[in-house]
This record gives structure tokens, C-alpha cells and sequence, in this order.
């Protein structure tokens, strides 16, 4: 799988330029995900309209997704150090206290395919147990995994999960220790809005989403909330960007009305590529540069390891597009 890491520099300035920068790339990771042999028709990579782009995408088996978890699970597993210190807080407020954090990023998507991705196999063994925080003997991870799968996809089946688990596949990873092979459900909250599940054990949120800076126990949800000092207006302007794409893609890209993207400076974002849906996707790409905040973002790109879990549905997701936001620090 390709990873296209948008790393963030500056601040987000205003709202419209931030918003440009950040749909660019992820126009981008949807023209590479699709395969070489569905762009012939259309002058290949090079020469496909804008207005085709959603049009050819539903067409063929290549996807991209947008994975904010991506920034938590690769700043873990590089050893980020303000990262990996506030993580290995909260796994000792989950009875993991030995060896470096770890993290295994779980994708389960829409089509039923199930992979591990930039994670190493080994990482999930046979003992590797997952803690609920409940009395008892902790589930193993690797026999749920299917499960918390099929759990994902359809409701009726959650309760054959062990009732300390029932809602583990909310987790967007699990991070833990391979030293002690334990490992908890842990869900990436960007808006920091909290939410109860059985078996989830960690809350990721960005600091300032919640009401305090410090790793706390909220007992209400028996959630251990570990803010991160990411920026949270960065991670809140890509999830828009997303949406934004999203609406074009299904309108081929054509002009949206309010119903459908209901804010005005999203409007005029869309309104910047339907103007251009007859152009080329690499031409529209250079000329929306004028309009994007200069050096917000500092793309990267790798191809990472994935590990297709037993099913019978290969995947679909090609590309991922990583936002990685840069760390706030106090003055």
C-alpha cells in the first residue's frame, strides 16, 4: 500500500487557503489509486478530466482513504519521543507498564477485507491478550480479530463477541507492548467528542479538545483520555477537505448546492474545482496552488507493508493518505 504522509509545517491562516492545500492532496491520492489500465481511454494518468475522476474511481477496484490514526500509529512505531512518552503513560494506567509502546493499525473496510497495515505480523501472537479492564481472563487478539471484523459490518453478530469486547471493533488500533503482548482498544477522537465501548481502554484526542491537558481517567466511560499536542485545527480542516472531495466526487465534480455542502467557504472551495472539471487533473493541481496556504504541508510518500488477514475479499484501498500534524508546544 501507498502511503502519502501530508505532514504539516505552519499553522493553519485562513480557512479557504487551508482548505485548498489540504483537498489537493487528497485529489491526488485518488488519481494514483486508480490502476494504469482503466486510464488508457482517457490519455492515462496525465490526461484524466477532473470531471471524470469520480466516474472512473467507481469504475475500477482502486480506493483511497484518509486515515487520521495513521499520524498516532507512525508516530509510535518511529519512537516519536512526545508521542511515545504520553502513550506509555496511558498503557500504565492499563496495567502495561514494561517495553517500548507498540501499535497495531487494524483496517477493516466496507467491501469485508480485513488487513494489517505497516504493522509486523509477529506483532499479533497467539498470546497476545487484549485488556478490557474488567475481572477475568483477558480475550486473545488474534482469533477476535475476524470477529471484531464481521462485528464492524453487521450489527446481529456483536453479541457473539465475550461481553467484557462487544465494542473493541470501534477501535481505529490497538497499542500495547510486545514484551508483555498486551494490548488495548484505542479509539483517535480529533473533535475529542468521547465515546463508551466495551473493550475500548484509551481515548486519543488532541489537546485543547478537552477539558484539561493531562492524562486523566474519565470513570464515567472507563476511558483513559490521553491528549496529544497535536494541532487540532489542522486535523479539523482535512476532515472537511475530505468531505468536501466526497460531495464533488459524487456531483462528477459539478457545481454543489447548499444542501449538499451546507457551509459557504466549503462552497467556494468546490466551486474552485467545478470551475476546472474540463482540465486535466495534473493541470487543475498546479493551477489551485495560487489558492492554496504556501507551505502548510510537506507531502511525503512510501510504500508500507500489509498483511491480508483470512478472508476471501482482497482489498481495495491502494492508497492511504496520512494527515501527520506537527506538535504544539507551550511558550
Amino acid at each position: 500500500m501507498e502511503i502519502r504522509s501530508e505532514r504539516q509545517l505552519n499553522p493553519v491562516a485562513d480557512d479557504l487557503s487551508a482548505l485548498v492545500a489540504v483537498t489537493r492532496p487528497i485529489l491526488a491520492g485518488l488519481l494514483h489509486s486508480i490502476g494504469e489500465e482503466f486510464l488508457v481511454a482517457h490519455g492515462g494518468r496525465e490526461g484524466l478530466r477532473l470531471g471524470d475522476l469520480g466516474r472512473v474511481r467507481k469504475a475500477n477496484d482502486g480506493d483511497a482513504g484518509v486515515a487520521f490514526e495513521y499520524a498516532v500509529h507512525d508516530a509510535v512505531m518511529n519512537g516519536d519521543a512526545v508521542v511515545t512518552e504520553r502513550v506509555a503513560d496511558a498503557l500504565s494506567q492499563c496495567r502495561i507498564t514494561h517495553g517500548d509502546p507498540k501499535s497495531i493499525l487494524f483496517a477493516i473496510e466496507k467491501t469485508g477485507s480485513k488487513q494489517l497495515i505497516d504493522t509486523a505480523r509477529d506483532l499479533v501472537t497467539d498470546d497476545s491478550s487484549i485488556l478490557s479492564g474488567t475481572v477475568g481472563r483477558p480475550a486473545k487478539l488474534k482469533p477476535r480479530l475476524n470477529q471484531l471484523a464481521a462485528a464492524f459490518h453487521r450489527p446481529d453478530t456483536r453479541l457473539a463477541l465475550p461481553y467484557s469486547i462487544q465494542g473493541l471493533w470501534k477501535a481505529d488500533l490497538f497499542l500495547g507492548s510486545s514484551d508483555q503482548d498486551r494490548w488495548v482498544g484505542t479509539s483517535i477522537r480529533i473533535n475529542g467528542k468521547l465515546e463508551a465501548a466495551r473493550g475500548l481502554r484509551i481515548a486519543i484526542v488532541p489537546v485543547g479538545t478537552v477539558r484539561t491537558d493531562r492524562i486523566y481517567t474519565d470513570d464515567q466511560r472507563r476511558l483513559v483520555v490521553c491528549p496529544l499536542p497535536h494541532d487540532y485545527s489542522f486535523m479539523q480542516k482535512f476532515h472537511e477537505g475530505l468531505r468536501i472531495v466526497q460531495a464533488l466526487v459524487a456531483k462528477d465534480f459539478r457545481e454543489l448546492t447548499p444542501a449538499e455542502l451546507p457551509n459557504p467557504i466549503h462552497r467556494e472551495v468546490a466551486r474552485i474545482y467545478a470551475e476546472r472539471r474540463d482540465f486535466a487533473i495534473p493541470e487543475v493541481l498546479a493551477a489551485t496552488n495560487a489558492f492554496a496556504q504556501p507551505e502548510l504541508l510537506m507531502p511525503s510518500q512510501e510504500t508500507v507493508s500489509t498483511d491480508l488477514l483470512d478472508s476471501d475479499v482482497e482489498p481495495q484501498t491502494s492508497t492511504m493518505i496520512g494527515p501527520v500534524p506537527r506538535t504544539v508546544t507551550e511558550d
